[in-house]
């Protein structure tokens, strides 16, 4: 398994782009991922990141690094975003391998902590989050907000 940053690696940036949008885009949201996955590769800002987890030539996974992910605590960045391990991969920890590099770059960036708003509980206490609180999407429900420590 081999964690690959579209920053780094931007020859994937079209398979990543595809990936992502089938994962996790509406229709109304397809182009917000290709513009935040193409415009990552050049950019001067610390982030965004986008990776895709790599069994060989097969997608296992992949994770986002962004300023907001659509939520109300704008105070708290950066944020781990869009995280998937694909079914058959699941079960192994592979999640870790994406949130480590997450982190790294997080705190490459100047960052000392990394966000994220999911509805599960339980799962990313495993990697080391902490519960921080309750946040609010525009559409209406809420998540709940987990940090750790990077760096």
């Amino acid at each position: 398994m081999k964690v690959i940053s579209v920053r780094e690696h931007p020859e994937i940036c079209c398979q990543a782009i595809a990936y992502f949008q089938d994962i996790w885009a509406t229709p109304e949201s397809l182009r917000v991922y290709e513009d935040s996955i193409s415009h990552s590769i050049n950019t001067n800002s610390p982030l965004p990141y986008w990776y895709l987890l790599m069994d060989n030539e097969r997608i296992a996974g992949c994770a986002g690094v962004i300023t907001n992910d659509f939520i109300s605590r704008m105070d708290l960045y950066p944020w781990l975003c869009a995280l998937f391990i694909e079914p058959d991969y699941r079960g192994h920890l592979y999640s870790s391998l994406l949130i480590e590099e997450a982190k790294k770059d997080a705190a490459s960036g100047g960052f000392s902590t990394l966000y994220l708003s999911t509805d599960h509980e339980g799962f990313y206490e495993k990697f080391g989050f902490e519960f921080v609180g309750t946040g609010y999407h525009p559409w209406g429900e809420e998540s709940r907000i987990y940090q750790i420590k990077v760096g």
